[in-house]
């Protein structure tokens, strides 16, 4: 009976002990855990907090996202790894994703990158220009094939200079990508013209790798560029809306994989009547050839309709079929052969027609290129640009403005980009540049009167 006494006595003390040790170390844990998120209370911790290294994406600064705050104290181990990763997420962005804005109307303009001297210094001449005009949108082309010279060798310096700066300026930034590599074509197909790559799973090897690179500095994508004519598209296929769209579909399912906030917009056709020479087809009517990309469902794989127009010598207040003749205009095009591709309304209102009757009237125009020429202080024109000639410096002013207002009171117009800032300087005023009569600085880094009438044209849209 005795030693059964003593295992009694030992076994109440072995459990008192026990259970005094538990409620000691539950003691200490929980005044662990009230330090751990009550640092700014606790002097000690507070002072050694700016030590801290914080993941990624995760910071202080009140008007970015936060670690947010834990309302009640929950024990750890009901929580499943979601419900964890769910408490730890940031907050959300109040800026909303490019993707989100489609009720808005953006404008911008084409800026060619500084390919020659100081070329940051240049950059930011050329950023510098877009604020000046109340600008927060540019566009710039990437050319595939001068950044991907062998596939996954890559030389960066184009997009390494322009987006940093774009980036650091907050502008927002559409990337018109172009122009397989030799080493992306088809087998046997002419190199003497820009064309897609045999395999399209190359461009979006190459999406991938460029948004990986620089990520949220792209807000939106056209892929291609006028792919109805054969300079840009020199296929084994020829010209061919399906062929098209099915590019399309692989970069933006590359695009999105990356970066879902991404506008992606489809490569803007060429306005035209079409071209075919020895049965080949050179250049299709812009009009069909939006009829093919619809039926071949270019609408499921986008966020907006990519438009090119440089108008001639017309204004763009007026319909193909209602333009006022011009008896004094050396380029007869648009008086003595009426067709809708003289005219910048007709252009935007029928694509956009078409997409609504579709029935993906969601579905906006993005207007990638659109301007009017003028030689009005140069000395000559390219050849072919006749109808500069019929533009003067104020026509180029005035046709502008109106057809702000004009897509901005349609409502069917996400993204308008002027072509172009700075083509003339870049090129030295050549009159042998077909971009040069777009330029808005002029000879002498003049600002031609459209540079002002878009800075007022902004500033008024802010009031």
């Amino acid at each position: 009976m005795a030693s059964k006494s003593v295992v009694r006595k030992q076994v109440r003390s072995f459990a008192v002990l026990w259970t005094s040790l538990t409620i000691l170390i539950g003691f200490m844990v929980f005044f662990a855990i009230y330090l751990t998120y009550d640092v700014e209370s606790n002097p000690a911790l507070a002072a050694s907090s700016s030590d801290v290294l914080l993941p990624e994406r995760i910071t202080r600064n009140s008007d970015e996202a936060t670690i947010p705050e834990i309302a009640q104290a929950t024990p750890i181990a009901t929580l499943s790894l979601a419900d964890f990763a769910a408490q730890s997420a940031p907050q959300a962005s109040a800026t909303p994703l490019p993707v989100n804005t489609r009720d808005e109307f953006f404008v911008g303009i084409q800026v060619q990158r500084a390919i020659s001297g100081d070329m940051e210094d240049i950059q930011r001449t050329w950023m510098n220009s877009v604020g000046g005009m109340g600008l927060e949108w540019f566009k710039f082309q990437i050319r595939w094939s001068e950044i991907e010279l062998e596939r996954g060798v890559y030389d960066w310096a184009p997009v390494d200079l322009v987006l940093p700066i774009a980036q650091e300026y907050g502008y927002h930034v559409l990337a018109s990508i172009v122009a397989a590599p030799d080493w992306a074509r088809e087998p046997g197909v002419s190199l003497d013209a820009e064309g897609p790559p045999a395999d399209y799973q190359d461009f979006a090897n190459f999406l991938t790798a460029l948004l990986q690179r620089h990520p949220n500095a792209i807000h939106a994508i056209e892929v291609w560029n006028e792919p109805n004519i054969d300079r840009e598209w020199m296929s084994s296929g020829g010209v061919s809306a399906a062929n098209f769209v099915n590019l399309v579909r692989v970069a933006s399912q590359a695009i999105k994989n990356v970066d879902p906030g991404i506008i992606v917009i489809s490569g803007a056709p060429s306005p035209t009547g079409g071209l075919v020479t020895e049965g080949v087809v050179r250049a299709m009517n812009d009009f069909d050839y939006v009829d093919q990309m619809i039926a071949a469902n270019v609408l499921d794989y986008i966020d907006c309709f990519g438009v090119h127009h440089n108008g001639y010598n017309v204004s763009p207040l007026y319909r193909w079929n209602e333009i006022p003749p011009n008896p004094t205009a050396t380029f007869r095009g648009p008086f003595d052969g009426p067709h809708h591709s003289w005219s910048f309304r007709s252009t935007l209102e029928t694509y956009y027609n078409k997409i609504a009757v579709a029935g993906h009237p969601e579905i906006k125009l993005c207007v990638t290129e659109f301007g009017w020429p003028t030689v009005g202080d140069l000395d000559g024109y390219p050849v072919g640009f006749e109808f500069a000639l019929d533009n003067t410096l104020e026509d180029q002013r005035d046709y502008t403005i109106l057809a702000l207002d004009l897509m901005e009171d349609w409502g069917f117009v996400w993204i308008a980009t002027l072509w172009n800032l700075n083509y003339g300087p870049q090129a030295g005023w050549s009159t042998e540049s077909d971009n040069v009569p777009y330029s808005i600085i002029g000879p002498n880094w003049n600002n031609r009167p459209v540079y002002d009438a878009i800075r007022d044209w902004t500033a008024a849209r802010q009031e």
